[in-house]
């Protein structure tokens, strides 16, 4: 059974939603159509990839309005797989989520003209205007995960306001990945996954996890439900192709609880 979807135990082997914004982002530079991000959704999925994450944002430099609908036609074929939209809320996200009403809505607190996600919410201080938008997805039947920097005394937060789980921010893990700061990076990570299930949220993960990092990330980060990954998946698909890099990223996956 699908642990995107299903209720696990927080040692649940950690599931792969694949961002394919990158697949928008070539096909927008001309008018043809191709390559086609409906049909890199359904290969990854062929492949055993758990679940598709989409990021629009309101310029449709990437994933377009179209492209939502349309993938979620597709997962309707794939009921044991997860459709999960991110975005922030206070802009075209929750449009979106009430017309597709995906798996899980992720709130990212991305400016409009925002390069890429950088950044979590800062909790208390956007609690109040999260509380509102956090009800409207669970009263639709729509998961609610924060983007979070890995901060402790935050996940009682949010927590409180009604969200379901939190997805870290794992760019500083990243960049400090291979070398002497990587110890403590984990640590402040680990420490933040604690604090996120010692309030009751699942843990998701992503931004720049690669097949690199990915399982150092896992043996020391505990209760991680999802991982979402995107710019490096679809870089390591323009050499290995769509099967053989998802089968790569499940396999880093399984060392991880190996």
């Amino acid at each position: 059974m699908n642990p995107l979807i299903a209720p696990s135990s927080h040692d649940a082997r950690c599931a792969l939603s694949v961002n394919v914004n990158k697949v928008a982002l070539l096909r927008n530079t001309r008018h043809l159509g191709i390559p086609s991000v409906l049909k890199a959704a359904e290969l990854c999925l062929l492949a055993g990839a758990q679940g598709i994450t989409v990021h629009p944002r309101p310029d449709e430099r990437h994933i377009r309005a179209h492209d939502v609908h349309e993938l979620a036609a597709l997962m309707r074929q794939w009921p044991h797989c997860e459709y999960n939209i991110e975005g922030n809320p206070t802009h075209n996200l929750m449009e979106l989520v009430r017309a597709v009403r995906p798996h899980q809505a992720t709130f990212v607190p991305d400016s409009v003209d925002q390069p890429t996600s950088d950044h979590g919410w800062d909790l208390p201080q956007d609690a109040e205007r999260l509380r509102p938008l956090i009800q409207a997805c669970k009263r639709l039947g729509v998961r609610v995960s924060l983007f979070m920097d890995p901060n402790p005394e935050a996940m009682a937060h949010a927590a409180a306001l009604g969200a379901d789980r939190v997805e870290l921010y794992t760019e500083p893990y990243a960049a400090a990945h291979g070398g002497p700061q990587q110890p403590a990076e984990l640590q402040r990570y680990a420490a933040a996954a604690q604090a996120a299930l010692a309030a009751g949220l699942g843990v998701n993960a992503g931004h720049d996890l690669n097949r690199a990092n990915l399982t150092d990330f896992l043996r020391a980060v505990p209760g991680v439900q999802e991982v979402s990954i995107g710019h490096a998946l679809i870089a390591d698909a323009l050499e290995l192709g769509y099967t053989e890099t998802v089968r790569a990223y499940l396999g880093c996956i399984q060392q991880a609880y190996g």
